[in-house]
């Protein structure tokens, strides 16, 4: 093992090990973590000129303690940034809204969480956001009343403040649209505003949009409700008594899950809610009698929308 003193530039370092068994290339990276200068860029002056990655050691007469000049250029040293890293958790909770694509969200304007819910659950389709979009101050059709475009419009303008703040938006256009379109939304006790039905809510919004969207005023491209939401039920009316059988064909936009002690996983409580019991006047027996209703599902809204498609109630 010899020992060496490198010169480079202006600088000396002494006591070099240069370890003969193994290649100059070994050397020479040891000298690139004291200096910088990559393997490649080293030019070593030793007898017989530079030094070379497979040189033979015991061909160079080295001595210990012999001086050995280096010539090379080190890589430039990486600057620490100004500026350290900034993780997510650190920002600003506007800022983090942001950068993890969360949109805003909905105060509560006093028991109106029935609402939100609502309207989160509406805002997180793409497709019916797309259909709004077309749908314009000036496009009230045919039969479509002065309530419910305005209702329409006030849903599309706070799906549009929703995509645009990273800060909590208040719907108090779109609560005071609903509320005139459906007084029930309205209803007081002791001078506040009652808690109301998240379901109940859904589908008065839901068939509202379902008129307004498909009037004759909509843009083609604001494309059908019903291809969004709704589901095609076939049901078998059958009453016992008198032996009376009929079949029925409806679309709906939601599907009821009855929830009970009997009633162990969600497929169950779908079962349930597609089951129900009526009573209605027997044209057989001239009287009123009891019926079952049990609904088969024909047809779900286009694969894509499924995830959105139906808003359960228990």
């Amino acid at each position: 093992m010899l020992t060496v003193c490198i010169k480079w530039q202006k600088q000396v370092f002494p006591g070099i090990e240069i370890d003969t068994s193994q290649p100059p290339v070994v050397f020479k990276t040891q000298l690139y973590t004291l200096t910088g200068v990559p393997p490649e860029r080293q030019k070593i002056m030793v007898k017989g000129g530079i030094l070379k990655d497979d040189t033979d050691w015991s061909t160079l007469g080295l001595k210990d303690g012999q001086k050995l000049m280096m010539i090379g250029t080190a890589d430039e040293i990486v600057k620490a940034p100004e500026n350290g890293p900034v993780f997510v958790e650190d920002l600003p909770e506007e800022e983090q809204a942001a950068a993890l694509g969360h949109s805003a969200g909905l105060y509560n304007l006093g028991n109106t969480c029935y609402m939100n819910s609502t309207l989160q659950c509406l805002h997180s389709v793409p497709e019916l956001k797309s259909a709004l979009l077309s749908y314009s101050d000036n496009a009230r059709g045919n039969g479509v009343d002065q309530a419910s475009h305005t209702l329409t419009v006030a849903t599309r303008n706070t799906f549009g403040e929703l995509d645009q703040s990273i800060r909590p938006v208040a719907p108090l256009h779109f609560l005071q649209m609903l509320r005139k379109k459906y007084p029930q939304f309205a209803q007081q006790q002791n001078n506040v505003y009652m808690q109301q039905d998240a379901e109940e809510c859904w589908t008065q919004l839901v068939y509202t949009l379902s008129q307004t969207l498909t009037s004759e005023a909509s843009e083609p491209t604001a494309g059908q409700m019903k291809e969004l939401f709704g589901i095609d039920l076939v049901s078998r009316v059958h009453c016992a008594e008198s032996g009376e059988e009929s079949s029925e064909a409806e679309s709906v936009f939601s599907l009821k899950c009855h929830i009970s002690h009997e009633v162990n996983h969600l497929h169950e409580g779908l079962k349930h809610g597609l089951k129900t019991e009526l009573e209605k006047v027997s044209p057989s027996l001239g009287r009123t009698a009891i019926y079952t209703r049990e609904s088969r599902i024909n047809e779900l809204p286009r694969q894509e929308h499924n995830s959105h498609s139906s808003f359960f109630s228990s």
